[in-house]
């Protein structure tokens, strides 16, 4: 659940779309913010109805710091599974066993922000899309209905997609800005393809 407008999530988008690729790759559907373009609907909305509706969450922290040495740590991040684990508490079943599994980029980094996060097997992946492919298929397996897939085969799909996708974006002429604009929803799409 990310806003794609923001400076911090074009160095985040391979790491999210390794992510989204994982998990559509395991036979899971993706669900994410931006996946509709909505103006009319409120941005906590957006957040809210995956978070709702979805049987299993996966959250990322990697990216709660500022951009700027003067500025606060972005709370966005933390704030989402805090809605997740919310919901799970109070929600009833079935929601009340749902599995949040969250990434950060370092171990322990969570602990100088939101240490209440601290005894949930937080997993690290180096801001490497490999490594968090990786944790995100050693999470999903215990997920109902997911594709015993290994992660060194997840990781070479995802390469060979996204050259799929960049090749064929360039020749249906997109620009090397269109591509990097793709909009989340039409993206998940190619990855379903």
């Amino acid at each position: 659940m990310f806003s794609s407008t923001a400076h911090w999530m074009i160095d985040y988008k391979p790491m999210l779309e390794a992510i989204l690729f994982c998990l559509i790759r395991l036979g899971l559907k993706s669900r994410i913010a931006t996946e509709q373009i909505n103006s009319g609907e409120v941005r906590l909305d957006r957040i809210m109805n995956p978070v709702r509706e979805s049987r299993y969450s996966i959250h990322d922290l990697s990216r709660c710091r500022s951009s700027e040495s003067d500025q606060l740590h972005r709370m966005n991040m933390p704030f989402e599974p805090g809605l997740d684990f919310g919901c799970r508490s109070f929600g009833g079943s079935p929601i009340d066993e749902k599995p949040i599994p969250v990434l950060e980029e370092k171990k322990y980094h969570h602990q100088r922000f939101i240490s209440d996060l601290s005894g949930h097997g937080i997993q690290a992946h180096d801001g490497n899309y490999d490594t968090a492919i990786r944790k995100v298929r050693s999470r999903a397996v215990g997920f109902h209905h997911t594709q015993d897939i290994g992660a060194q085969r997840l990781c070479s799909d995802y390469e060979g997609f996204q050259v799929w996708h960049h090749d064929r974006q360039m020749a249906d002429g997109f620009s090397e800005d269109d591509i990097e604009d793709y909009p989340a929803g039409e993206l998940i799409e190619r990855m379903n393809a």
